[in-house]
């Protein structure tokens, strides 16, 4: 708990240099630009998708229940392509550039020993988005249970936190054999900083800067994870 607490006060500080701030801010106002304009384009369209995922009811008169259904849907669904295209976009243009600047002020001791840095974080990020896209469409008609709202965003935003960002803040310095160890021995703090940060996503205007905020939590964790491992080990940092 107090390394999260740690990641969480050091990643606060660093959004208020100005360098960090704008590959902050540049991500999510990319991302809500696109699938705002996107959504008022085929609006029509995906109400009729959505309705197609909606369970046919089985009674008659609620046909105004299914179209206030299908545009809540549709609403939810441009919620989380806005979240996870700012989070991709962060994760593969923003953080490279963040974990240097972070390394260099507090973790310039660190050795960067990382292996097929580029195409190992791209791949991880991808793979990290097709699930998170696929999961949120099944998840979807879930959402109209009552209560499902405030927990399934949550949890399902708390795994994407932690699967994108756990590998790509440790990418560049940490070997294979090391991040395979941090990820077992930190898990609980990986997956609370990610549900953490998930609920931040939830709060209106915060959530514009939240995927940049995450990535730097991770950052600071895990490598303040890794230098505590090199130290312990006695490896040369």
């Amino acid at each position: 708990m107090t390394e999260l607490l740690a990641a969480f006060t050091r990643s606060l500080r660093d959004l208020g240099r100005g360098e960090i701030l704008w590959h902050a801010l540049w991500p999510p106002l990319a991302s809500l630009a696109l699938w705002l304009t996107a959504g008022y384009t085929f609006w029509s369209e995906g109400q009729m998708l959505m309705a197609r995922i909606l369970p046919q009811l089985p009674w008659t008169g609620w046909e105004w229940f299914a179209r206030w259904a299908a545009g809540f849907l549709m609403l939810a669904a441009l919620a989380a392509l806005i979240y996870i295209t700012a989070t991709m976009l962060v994760a593969i243009f923003a953080l490279p550039r963040l974990i240097g600047l972070v390394a260099a002020r507090d973790y310039p001791e660190l050795g960067r020993h990382g292996e097929n840095v580029f195409w190992g974080s791209l791949a991880n990020t991808l793979t990290a988005g097709a699930i998170f896209v696929l999961g949120s469409l099944i998840l979807l008609p879930l959402l109209l249970i009552p209560g499902m709202l405030l927990v399934l965003p949550l949890f399902w935003g708390a795994w994407l936190n932690q699967r994108t960002f756990r590998f790509d803040a440790l990418a560049e310095h940490a070997t294979a054999t090391e991040m395979r160890r941090l990820a077992r021995e930190n898990r609980r703090s990986f997956y609370a900083a990610g549900l953490a940060t998930a609920a931040a996503a939830h709060l209106p205007l915060v959530n514009l800067l939240v995927p940049a905020f995450t990535a730097l939590v991770f950052v600071h964790l895990g490598l303040a994870a890794l230098r505590r491992q090199r130290q312990n080990g006695g490896i040369e940092l």
